[in-house]
């Protein structure tokens, strides 16, 4: 398991491009037959990909929790973003079509991830959250998640959110976590950008295609700075930090995010006009 450490906003202003993107983008997630794992000093998160190819893959325990198995103290939120598979537990077996979701709460033992069809396997982006309540297992279509239009197509940011653990959802200890989807024509996220500094926050990127980027931009409002992201990879939004981004083309991404509140818009928003 990569281990992620916390930086200061006066740290974060003096990096260049390649000490940014090694400490807060996260590459080679979805690998066909692993599960790769990242914890961040940030509330604590840990956030995976699995992507059973050829067998069952089973989530493994990093020595670092020190715990007897990985949802001892912690709660997992799981989204599928590939074919059709399965994640099974020792209370039960839940089937996961592409962009759905499953919370899986505190106590939780045995827990692997299977694809129903190899030749297009599942694709498991992972958060995992200290918890320290037990909350139901439950699952979730895109229809029970009660899409909420936003966005206009003059400001090329129309886009679809998608609300899966919140305290008005599946219920959870700490994490919140969803989608958002835009339209095609559009390429803007998370306009007005804002921060949030009861809780860090990570961007998953998917459907980004092979020869687009989104540029994602973090820092400060009045330090800014941005990583060039590809399909498959997340990027790591420390509590102080602005997080919104752009793409040569439409896109999807999952927001997930802990800390010290669930409410999903608890957020100070940045004037577009105020930053530098």
């Amino acid at each position: 398991m990569d281990i992620r450490f916390q930086h200061s906003p006066a740290e974060t202003g003096g990096m260049d491009t390649a000490a940014l993107r090694t400490h807060f983008l996260l590459q080679q997630l979805m690998q066909p037959g692993c599960i790769n794992l990242t914890y961040s000093h940030y509330d604590r998160v840990i956030i995976g990909g699995a992507v059973p190819s050829g067998s069952v893959l089973t989530l493994p325990l990093p020595g670092e929790l020190k715990a007897d198995y990985f949802l001892e103290r912690r709660e997992l939120g799981i989204i599928n973003v590939g074919g059709s598979g399965k994640v099974v537990t020792d209370t039960g077996s839940y089937s996961l079509e592409r962009l759905e979701c499953l919370y899986l709460g505190k106590g939780t033992k045995d827990v692997s991830f299977a694809s129903d069809d190899m030749n297009a396997p599942a694709m498991f982006y992972l958060m995992s959250a200290p918890a320290h309540h037990t909350y139901p297992n439950r699952m979730m279509t895109r229809t029970e998640a009660s899409p909420v239009n936003l966005g206009d197509m003059s400001t090329s940011n129309k886009r679809t959110i998608y609300k899966y653990i919140h305290k008005d959802g599946i219920r959870s200890c700490q994490l919140v976590l969803g989608i958002t989807v835009l339209e095609p024509g559009s390429v803007w996220n998370s306009v007005p950008p804002h921060t949030h500094t009861r809780r860090m926050e990570v961007y998953y990127y998917f459907d980004v295609h092979e020869d687009h980027r989104v540029m994602h931009f973090m820092g400060e409002p009045q330090q800014t700075r941005h990583l060039v992201m590809a399909n498959n990879e997340a990027v790591i939004s420390p509590p102080w930090s602005m997080h919104f981004g752009v793409g040569t083309s439409s896109y999807g991404f999952i927001w997930g995010m802990a800390g010290e509140n669930q409410e999903f818009t608890d957020m100070d928003p940045v004037p577009v006009r105020d930053i530098r």
